[in-house]
Order: C-alpha cells, then sequence, then structure tokens
C-alpha cells in the first residue's frame, strides 16, 4: 500500500528519545542560575513601584515620598515543589542565593525599616503595605496562609512585634512577626559573635540556603569583604515552611518606608549592590567584592580630625584623673562586692516602698502566661493579673527590662515619682517588683480596653459621640494635670490612642508612663535621641530632639483628629490616601472641614460641635509649636468654656484660618 510500518522496537526507542528530550527542555527551562555583579541596566531584572537602577546598585526606595515601596524580582519564577514519578509525592526544591546590601539613614536618630529577601507566588503581594511591613505584609492580627516566605533584615524595633532590637535578622512566614530572630551579626573563626550594625551605610554580604527537603532555611551574615563565615547566624526547621510555598515562586526584594504625618520624611536609602543565585543544587555563584561603592559616611577633615583629637586628649586626662580617683575610693570603702539580690535593697527603700513580691504577681498572672496576656505597650509586655491577697483586685503588670543597675536606679526614681501622681483620669500606679534587671509595674486594670479598639478595630458598636467627647476632655484634663497641675512637670512624649485607657465607666484615662518624663518647672527639657510613635510625633522633633509640654499638645491633637473622623493618622492599608493631617487640613482649606466626620456618627453631633472639634485638632497640630494652643485652652475649650480668653482667642484665630496653616506643599 506504500506504508511502511516501524517496527514495535523502533516506536519504544522513539518514544523513550521524547521522553528524554522533554526531561532536558523541561530542566533547562527552570533551572535558574544568575550573576549580577552590578546593576547599570534593568535588562534581566524586573523593578516594581519605586524600585529603579542607581548605577551601579538598585535603589528600593525614593526618599522624597511621604510613603515609599520598592521590590526587586528575578522575572523567573523558581520551580519550588516537585513531584516523584509515579506517585503523589511532593517534595520542596532547594536553592541557594548570596547577596550585598547597605542600609544608610539620613538621620540615624528616626525610625529604621530595613529590607527584606522575598520569596513569593505573586509580584504584588494583596494587601501589602508600606513602614515596618517592609511592602510585602499585611497588618492583619491573624494573616492568611498565603505562598509568602521572607528573611526580614530589619532595622527598626516594634515591640508589638516581639522584636529583640533595632538590627535584627529573622524568618517569616506571611507574617510580620517572626518565627525565629537573632541580631545581626556573626560568628567568627573562634566562635565568638561579632555584631553588624546595618544602619550604618556598611555593604553587607548575605547567604541563604534553602533546603527544601529537609525543610529549612539557613541565614548567614558578614561583612563584604569577608569570606563567609562556618556557622549561620540563623537556622529554621520546620515543616510549616511548605504551607508557605506553591509550585513556583518569584525571588528578590522588597524595602518600605512611611513618614510622620506631619509630612517629615524619615529618609533611609536601601541598596542592593550584587546578587547571585543558583537552584541546581550547587552554591550561588561567588559575588566580586573589589570594586564595590562606599555609602559610609565620610570621616570629618583633618583639621577637624587635629582638633578633634586635642579636645579628645584633653577631655580623656579628665576622665582618667576621675577614674583612678573613683576607683580609690571603690577599693577603699567598697572593698567586698554585693551580690545581685531579688530582695529590697538599700536604695530602693528611698524611692517607694510599696513594693509587690515576685511570688505574688507571678501568681496573679499565673506564671505570666500568655492566656494573660493583654499586649505590648511602650518598654514590654502587660499581663492582667487577680490579687487574692487584696480582695481578688484586678491589675494590669508591666514587665521591663534594663540593662543596667544604674539604668534600673535611675528609672526607678522617675517611676516613683510619677507613682504619686494622682488624677481620676490618669492610669493609677499600684506599685512595683524587682527581679534581678526586670522591673514590673504594677497598674489599675481598665476593664474596657483602649480607645483606638472601641474606634478602629471594627467594634460592633463604634463609640458614640457623646461618649467620645467624654473621653477626649477626661484625656486632657490629666494631661493638664501633668504639665500644671503637680509639683513637678511631667511630659508623657507617647500621647496616642492605644495609650488611652477607658474604666468601667468608659471614661478615659491616659496611661503608659515608660516614656515619660519630668522636670522642674521652668527647667528647659532635653533629650539625647527621639520617642514616640509613628503619626503622632510633632514635626520639630525630627530637628530638636527635646521634647516640650508643645509637642505632647500636638500628640493629643492627632487623637482629637482621630477620633472625630475615625481615621488613623497614617493609612497604611493604602499609599494614596494623604495622612490624616493633611487630609483635613486640605477639607479646612476648601472650607469643606465637616466632609472629614466620621460617618459611622453621622447625626449623633452638633454642627457647630464637630467643626469646632476638629478645628482645635488641627490647632493643636499646628507646624509652629509656639502657636499652638496650652493644655489649658484646649480644656477650656472641650468643656465649653469659650470665655476665656486664651481660648476665646483661638477660636476666633480659626474661624478666620489665622491658626491653622496649609502646607503648599
Amino acid at each position: 500500500m506504500g506504508i511502511r510500518l516501524e517496527s514495535s522496537k523502533m516506536l519504544a526507542f522513539k518514544g523513550y528519545l521524547m521522553i528524554f528530550i522533554s526531561h532536558l527542555l523541561l530542566a533547562s527551562v527552570c533551572a535558574v542560575d544568575f550573576l549580577f555583579n552590578s546593576f547599570n541596566s534593568s535588562e534581566g531584572l524586573l523593578l516594581l513601584r519605586d524600585a529603579r537602577i542607581d548605577s551601579p546598585v538598585v535603589r528600593l526606595t525614593v526618599d522624597e515620598n511621604k510613603q515609599s515601596i520598592g521590590r526587586l524580582f528575578f522575572p523567573t519564577p523558581l520551580r519550588m515543589k516537585r513531584r516523584s514519578d509515579g506517585t503523589n509525592a511532593t517534595r520542596l526544591s532547594s536553592f541557594s542565593t548570596s547577596f550585598i546590601f547597605s542600609i544608610l539613614p539620613e538621620n540615624p536618630s528616626l525610625p529604621g525599616f530595613g529590607i527584606a529577601f522575598v520569596l513569593s507566588n505573586s509580584t504584588d503581594p494583596p494587601r501589602a503595605i508600606s513602614g515596618q511591613y517592609l511592602g510585602v505584609f499585611s497588618n492583619a492580627t491573624v494573616p492568611f496562609v498565603a505562598p509568602l516566605l521572607a528573611i526580614e533584615f530589619d532595622t527598626g524595633r516594634n515591640t508589638e512585634f516581639n522584636d529583640p532590637d533595632d538590627n535584627h535578622v529573622g524568618v517569616d512566614l506571611n507574617n510580620i512577626e517572626s518565627a525565629v530572630i537573632n541580631t545581626s551579626g556573626y560568628w567568627d573563626s573562634s566562635n565568638q559573635f561579632v555584631p553588624i550594625q546595618m544602619r550604618s551605610g556598611m555593604n553587607v554580604r548575605a547567604w541563604i540556603d534553602f533546603i527544601g527537603p529537609n525543610f529549612r532555611i539557613n541565614v548567614t551574615m558578614a561583612p563584604a569583604n569577608m569570606p563567609r563565615p562556618s556557622r549561620p547566624l540563623v537556622s529554621y526547621t520546620s515543616p510549616d515552611i511548605a504551607d508557605y510555598i506553591s509550585d513556583e515562586m518569584f525571588v528578590g526584594f522588597s524595602a518600605s518606608k512611611v513618614s510622620s504625618s506631619s509630612g517629615v520624611t524619615w529618609v533611609e536609602r536601601q541598596r542592593i549592590l550584587a546578587w547571585s543565585l543558583n537552584d541546581e543544587g550547587r552554591p550561588a555563584s561567588e559575588l566580586s567584592t573589589s570594586n564595590l561603592p562606599d555609602f559610609m559616611p565620610k570621616p570629618p577633615s583633618s583639621s577637624s580630625l587635629a582638633a578633634g583629637a586635642i579636645a579628645g586628649i584633653t577631655c580623656g586626662s579628665f576622665v582618667f584623673v576621675g577614674l583612678c580617683l573613683l576607683g580609690l575610693y571603690w577599693f577603699c570603702y567598697r572593698r567586698r562586692p554585693r551580690e545581685e539580690k531579688d530582695e529590697v535593697e538599700e536604695w530602693e527603700l528611698e524611692y517607694w516602698p510599696h513594693r509587690f513580691s515576685y511570688e505574688q504577681l507571678s501568681e496573679a498572672t499565673n506564671g505570666f502566661s500568655k492566656e494573660r496576656l493583654l499586649g505590648y505597650g511602650g518598654f514590654g509586655k502587660v499581663y492582667k493579673g487577680v490579687l487574692a491577697s487584696s480582695n481578688n483586685a484586678e491589675i494590669a503588670v508591666k514587665c521591663i527590662s534594663h540593662d543596667s543597675k544604674q539604668g534600673m536606679r535611675e528609672f526607678m526614681a522617675e517611676i516613683s515619682s510619677m507613682g504619686r501622681l494622682q488624677h481620676k483620669n490618669l492610669v493609677q500606679m499600684r506599685g512595683w517588683c524587682r527581679k534581678r534587671n526586670e522591673l514590673m509595674l504594677v497598674y489599675d486594670y481598665m476593664p474596657n480596653g483602649s480607645l483606638n479598639k472601641r474606634i478602629f478595630d471594627k467594634p460592633e458598636e463604634p463609640l458614640s459621640w457623646e461618649r467620645r467627647r467624654l473621653v477626649l476632655t477626661d484625656v486632657a484634663e490629666g494631661l493638664l494635670y501633668l504639665h500644671h497641675g503637680w509639683d513637678q512637670m511631667v511630659l508623657h512624649r507617647d500621647i496616642k490612642s492605644s495609650n488611652i485607657l477607658l474604666d468601667s465607666e468608659m471614661r478615659g484615662r491616659l496611661g503608659d508612663f515608660g516614656l515619660a518624663k519630668l522636670y522642674q518647672h521652668g527647667q528647659a527639657p532635653s533629650s539625647t535621641r527621639v520617642v514616640g510613635t509613628l503619626g503622632y510625633m510633632a514635626p520639630e522633633l525630627a530637628k530638636v530632639l527635646a521634647p516640650t509640654a508643645a509637642s505632647d499638645v500636638y500628640s493629643f491633637g492627632v487623637v482629637i483628629l482621630e477620633v472625630a473622623t475615625g481615621r488613623r493618622p497614617i493609612d497604611t492599608m493604602s499609599d494614596d490616601d494623604p495622612p490624616l493631617i493633611d487630609r483635613v487640613r486640605e477639607l479646612y482649606a476648601e472650607g469643606t472641614i465637616l466632609e472629614a466626620a466620621d460617618e459611622r456618627i453621622a447625626g449623633e453631633y452638633p454642627v457647630e460641635e464637630m467643626e469646632r472639634d476638629l478645628k482645635l485638632g488641627l490647632a493643636c497640630c499646628h507646624p509652629d509649636p509656639d502657636r499652638r494652643p496650652t493644655m489649658k485652652e484646649v480644656v477650656a475649650i472641650l468643656v465649653g468654656e469659650e470665655a476665656a480668653g486664651g481660648a476665646r482667642r483661638l477660636l476666633s484665630g480659626l474661624k478666620c484660618g489665622d491658626e491653622v496653616q496649609v502646607d503648599p506643599q
């Protein structure tokens, strides 16, 4: 018939040949092996959002934007799950990667954010937000399980995420709270730990080994010019890793930042200098470190060094003499060191005799169990307790760690003074307990939680306008007492809605004095670092570190706007929405300020009252601290004493637009 039939052997041979060729093609398509010793173009890269080439590096965020997210991905995803032949068994693949990065803040005293190495099934993770969430995570309390895994190189400390410090490395399973975490650094050849300050502009090299069959991730780091240490910094092994891996995953980097609500831009330059990766079972290609750019801050000039050396020698001489005298005193009078004890020491009784035993507080909190954990605030964890010795009184126990005995003594001196503060609108401190370097402060328990949960956390019934105004008035009166009503002036320094607690009658009380400072009236406040919470900090603190009563007023103004609008100071769920203060200022300038009011309480408030409080919030948030009202004027307005001279002038200024200036930028 003219048709030649092939033998069965020939057909079988061709079949095997086709299978072999298809396997080769599949392997060549799926294998990923690359090396970038510098970045001079975007060829072979996927740059998203604000990430861009800044030859010879990649910059992940931009300085000028208030909120910035930048991501760098390799465009070909890794094949992360392989199925065994003839079965349904699945195992994770492996890969090895190495990269060099640099993080340099414009102002080291302002908060940092860091970068993340990301393994994700999407180059645009859903609900990702900026700031401390690194541009890949959401702020959901319980994140849904998603194919997303990250290694964070974090330069900010967020106690609510259990961060140990502001310089750490962690493995994150679709959750900003790390599954395992360590202070950044490396183990040298003598097995001594050497810390690395990532936020210094130093070029840092990292190695990450993802060992799929063993469900293990090893992270190692060192200065870029050093060889790879033999011991990893972080090693995490868990079958849970498989839950966060899909068949194909994109690999790359993400970084983000967010500015304060007052418009102060917190600049942190996050750069990727080099990158290599291999998923074929071999180590990633070696990176060249010979011609890396240097982003370390420039040293002072020789003349400055000479002047500094002279001053240093002079000061050093005085210090040396002082140390010698101190050593002589110690030798003569303190020859026998005292062991650190948990019982009461003499100096402790100078400050505050009301001490609880550790056993009392442990029993009250059920051994400081997770079930009794209320949350995080200021310097540490807060637990709920029940004191059997005091008619089952409910208490809140805040645990604070201090590194030194001297620091503990100074801290107790201030805390003891605050313990004597007596005002119905302050959370009352009951006493304290010390166990080695841990200090426990005991407060009255507030059964209705914090104000922010009654406004923001989707409560079944949002707080009514009447209740909101009562809480604002309560807190304003408490803050007035701190500033003017005691023998010392107390600056709270961390006023925010989460630090305003509600008692059994839903009245407001100002709490969490972990950052507070005491000053004599008329004394000029001083400080060496910025403290507070993003979104509530006055803009002048970015330049002048010393807090003032006016900076407390600014924070309270933000709270007023939160309560009136039902919005957070910074909407981390959206990069497009302006910060709360900017939005209300815009509406004020347009003559439509009432559009800012919380829609959930529409019809509950008198229009003139809402308008007045929104204007008051803006006045408290004035960019110029000298033009903000005092707490006396704020209280006068909230309680309706408009006849008071200062309050009346303030309201008059608001009506004519003199007190609130809208930034043209």
